[in-house]
């Protein structure tokens, strides 16, 4: 089993938001072409080094029936990789759309999507979901596999990291992921977006009502038609316990050795 350092109890390895400008960060250009070139060891590289052609809008059916939207960086390389986005975020996010530039300046083919109830995908917002959105991450895994393409590796930020961390102790058909900033102890972080009491209160009431910008209470009177706004979302008892119950120190000694783990 993978062995992964923790150099801090809250998160795995915080990137700095200018790093993401230079070419391939966090080893990800190094980790796919030692697999590219061991492959391709015997004969010339079959996909050549290239800017993208296109940007293609795909759309994938999770195994709940709901219909996850993405966008195919296309290079014309056979290997792609899959990119996760973080916790009330998207595939547009800037950080989505730097990585994506940087892979294919390399001639990598990257696809970013929205997990789904986040961005343009089907689906309601959860707080927690973090099994089930590595099934959605299967889902695109199994869309490029289908499709005669080699999905080379899978990279998540912040929740998605935590994603493809627990997709890798799932399945085992990528050989490269890669955790930005993902969250090794799900139990810290709660309190400083919702309050003090929190498992108390959403006991007592079944959900709390959050306001996501300034991580403040939202008053329990309010109208959810005033919930509609892209800064508030509600956390309910099931998705919390969701979240409380993910170990994720457990998931990754279940990562096999033949996965490259990047954090």
């Amino acid at each position: 089993m993978a062995s992964v350092a923790y150099p801090h109890p809250g998160f795995l390895n915080p990137v700095p938001k200018h790093s993401l400008h230079k070419p391939l960060p966090f080893d990800l250009r190094s980790s796919l072409f030692a697999l590219r070139a061991r492959e391709t060891s015997q004969s010339p590289l079959k996909w050549p080094i290239h800017h993208p052609r296109q940007i293609e809008r795909i759309t994938v059916p999770n195994s709940y029936g709901e219909k996850l939207v993405g966008l195919l960086h296309e290079t014309g390389s056979k290997e792609v990789v899959v990119l996760c986005h973080g916790f009330r975020a998207s595939k547009d996010h800037e950080i989505m759309r730097n990585l994506a530039g940087a892979l294919t300046r390399e001639g990598i083919s990257a696809v970013r999507f929205d997990f789904a109830g986040n961005g343009e995908s089907e689906g309601s917002f959860q707080y927690g979901n973090y099994q089930r959105e590595a099934d959605d991450l299967h889902a695109v895994v199994l869309y490029f596999l289908r499709s005669n393409r080699v999905v080379k590796a899978i990279l998540g930020h912040s929740k998605g990291g935590n994603v493809v961390l627990l997709y890798a102790s799932r399945y085992h058909d990528v050989p490269i992921v890669v955790n930005v900033s993902g969250r090794y102890d799900l139990n810290k972080g709660i309190e400083e977006r919702v309050g003090k009491g929190f498992i108390e209160r959403i006991k007592k009431d079944g959900f709390i009502d959050v306001n996501g910008k300034k991580g403040n209470l939202v008053a329990q009177l309010i109208s959810l038609e005033l919930l509609a706004g892209k800064d508030q979302y509600r956390i309910t008892e099931e998705s919390l316990m969701d979240r409380l119950s993910t170990d994720m120190h457990a998931a990754c000694l279940s990562i096999e050795k033949s996965c490259r783990s990047e954090t």
